[in-house]
């Protein structure tokens, strides 16, 4: 049934795979386990193989065709066609199709699943067995395939090897297209490397200038190309990183002498640190350069900013949520006199107020102001540990105390309990003041004084430790910042001075 040629290639691939029957079955198709047996046995014993056959194939040549056809046309399965036309046996007819179309019938692989590959694939799996540096197993893994059909791939690619010898030696194959698959490794090897340094270059970019993982090298500035590639110098060449980089070498030596170069701004980045230190660490740019800028100094702001963001001169600026002093409908509200307009042509004109509180670890502080709209002054203030009467009413008789004849401001609050008991309005009606209330609920309404609490709360109050500080520490601290407010602290929109040199220069202040 099989010629000679089929039985002693069998036999001879099943001493190259060290007597394996499953391996050398599984890659021919044929032929059973104990007919293999048996042509290696006679093998063995008489160092030939019989070259006739012991009997005589009982089918036809138009028979074997018949199969094979019918094996091709109905999805290549053995089973399926002996099932179907009723004959031969599965090992049969494997060896009727190499016969025949050799090179046409699957291979089952060892899970079971049917694959065919390209020849792209195959090559691949071939470049990754040659270059391994695990198991041929586990490339074999890998790929999908078995072992076996992984060397019979090599071979088919790489060309024939020699058979193994009846004691085991052999010699390696020299393969026609060696210098090709050398030449395709070092390519890939490349590309790793490439691959590897831009990666190294995007973590380095996220490490030292604080830049997203997602950002373009090529996209940075010269300084920051100058840094990044300082900070990889020791792993990779530096005309690497500059094509990485797309910098040209002149600009990066540019970079290199320009850092080494004394720093011109030294001793505006000192008196920089120093204004910033003196105003307690809330002013921004904008306000710092209007200090340098009194001081005689022409810079710009850009130079104020950079310095100050390479020295982390930050102010911290965080949003709490605020006291609130409603407690009902208690007496008739008044109408909204002010009406969000907050602007004022002289002092004394619209005044507002509120109260505010600070939780610290020794109790709870409230601050009562009252803010002219004038400028932004803060009129009078008053600061206890209890929100109650006495303490708006204090303030108001201190603001009071402070108008000239004939001077009768509008006092504008929200609806909170203090602006609405008996002991307030008596004072306000005593005086000649004209209340204002906002709506209920409407903080926009007295948005004024709600920015004024902001802004004392973020420069005096915000990411400062009171921890130690007592309550009488933190009245003395509060009220020693309201003072520096109105004295010292400029407001852009006064020319950059503070509200106490603003009425100075506009003649309402001696």
């Amino acid at each position: 049934m099989y010629s000679y040629e089929d039985r002693i290639k069998a036999v001879e691939l099943y001493i190259k795979y060290d007597k394996s029957a499953a391996a050398t079955v599984q890659e021919l198709g044929y032929p059973s386990y104990k007919m293999l047996i048996r042509w290696y046995k006679e093998f063995k014993e008489t160092g030939a193989l019989h070259e006739k056959f012991t009997r005589s194939s009982t089918y036809t040549s138009d028979q074997m065709k018949a199969a094979v056809n019918y094996y091709l046309e109905h999805g290549r399965c053995i089973s399926r066609t002996v099932r179907a036309i009723g004959y031969p046996t599965r090992e049969t007819l494997a060896g009727w199709i190499d016969k025949l179309v050799p090179g046409e019938r699957k291979i089952r692989i060892r899970r079971g699943a049917m694959l065919q590959f390209s020849k792209e694939q195959k090559k691949d799996a071939v470049i990754e067995l040659c270059t391994r540096e695990s198991a041929a197993a586990a490339v074999a893994d890998r790929h999908g395939v078995s072992r076996v059909s992984l060397y019979r791939w090599k071979k088919e690619l790489l060309g024939e090897e020699k058979t193994r010898t009846m004691d085991g030696t052999c010699k390696p194959p020299v393969p026609d297209d060696r210098d090709a698959l050398l030449a395709e490794v070092e390519s890939l090897k490349k590309e790793i490397y490439r691959k590897q340094m831009e990666l190294d270059i995007l973590n380095k970019a996220a490490e030292i200038i604080k830049k997203g993982k997602g950002i373009n090298p090529r996209e940075l500035t010269n300084k920051e190309k100058a840094f990044l590639i300082d900070a990889l110098r020791m792993k990779y060449q530096l005309k690497e990183l500059l094509r990485m980089t797309n910098m040209p070498k002149s600009s990066y030596f540019y970079q290199k002498e320009a850092q080494s170069r004394p720093d011109k701004y030294s001793a505006l980045r000192t008196e920089i640190i120093e204004a910033f230190a003196d105003n307690r660490s809330r002013y921004g740019y904008r306000r710092l350069h209007a200090v340098i800028k009194s001081k005689g100094k022409i810079i710009s702001e850009k130079v104020v900013r950079r310095i100050m963001g390479e020295e982390k001169l930050v102010v911290p600026c965080r949003k709490k949520r605020k006291y609130s002093s409603y407690k009902g409908e208690i007496s008739p509200a008044v109408e909204n006199v002010v009406a969000r307009d907050f602007h004022a042509g002289a002092p004394n004109i619209k005044w507002l107020t509120d109260l505010t509180e600070f939780h610290i670890p020794a109790g709870k502080v409230y601050l009562s102001p009252i803010i002219d709209c004038f400028d932004g002054m803060v009129v009078s203030w008053t600061i206890g540990t209890s929100p109650d009467a006495e303490l708006v009413n204090t303030m108001l008789d201190e603001a009071i105390c402070n108008l000239s004849y004939g001077e009768h401001p509008i006092v504008h609050s929200d609806r909170g309990c203090h602006y609405r008991w008996p002991g307030w309005i008596l004072r306000m009606e005593n005086s000649g003041l004209t209340r204002s209330m906002s709506k209920k609920g409407c903080s926009p309404d007295n948005s004024a004084c709600e920015g004024f609490f902001g802004r004392l709360k973020n420069e005096m109050f915000y990411y400062c430790s009171w921890q130690d500080v007592s309550i009488e520490q933190f009245i003395n601290e509060l009220d020693s910042y309201l003072r520096w407010y109105n004295e010292k602290r400029i407001k852009m929109s006064l020319g950059a001075m503070s509200p106490v040199d603003y009425r100075r220069s506009m003649g309402f202040a001696a």
